[in-house]
């Protein structure tokens, strides 16, 4: 699986545009969808998955699925969004095709982050839960310091060799998490 990084928007969020036999995955189109469509030239986009309901993660959301009406998995508990082909997540496997991955719930920096788990590649893209030596902020709406304990403990759980893909910055491990990160002791 080939992952693509588009920076986008005033926050630089991370959206990731992931590749298998010429299909494509979105994750979090956070704006600036120009940029995103560009990316996805040539492919046949198969679904929107969304990590967290947050602005800068779905600002671009809108007009990726007025052009391509694909399915958007999204934890949909607090229903900001509407349509038609909105998948509410459950933790288990879904299969897309040729993509396989699960879905862990992660509330914490908000009540509907989810880590999407490509357990084949060892890899997660785990939206705002998890930065490189940091986790997303709690103080905001939505947002719990209980549940993000209890979400870093779950995760904790996961081999150290998986590769994360934050919402913002760069890539890390899990095992460079549970050595470095001070909210991970």
């Amino acid at each position: 699986m080939d992952i693509e990084k588009v920076v986008v928007g005033y926050l630089e969020e991370n959206c990731y545009i992931l590749i298998k036999d010429n299909n494509a995955l979105v994750i979090d189109p956070g704006d600036e969808y120009e940029k995103i469509k560009e990316k996805l030239k040539g492919y046949n986009l198969k679904a929107v998955l969304i990590t967290h309901g947050h602005p800068d993660h779905v600002g671009a959301l809108n007009d990726l699925i007025d052009e391509y009406e694909v399915p958007i998995y999204y934890n949909n508990v607090n229903e900001e969004i509407k349509y038609d082909k909105l998948i509410d997540l459950k933790e288990q496997l879904y299969i897309i095709d040729n993509f396989r991955f699960k879905v862990i719930y992660t509330p914490g920096h908000r009540n509907d982050s989810v880590v999407y788990y490509f357990n084949e590649e060892e890899i997660m893209f785990v939206g705002d839960f998890i930065f490189k030596g940091s986790i997303g902020r709690v103080d905001l709406e939505y947002s719990s310091v209980v549940n993000m304990e209890r979400s870093i403990r779950k995760i904790k759980e996961y081999n150290d060799e998986i590769v994360i893909y934050p919402g913002h910055g760069e890539k890390t491990t899990l095992g460079y998490e549970k050595e470095n990160n001070y909210y991970f002791k």
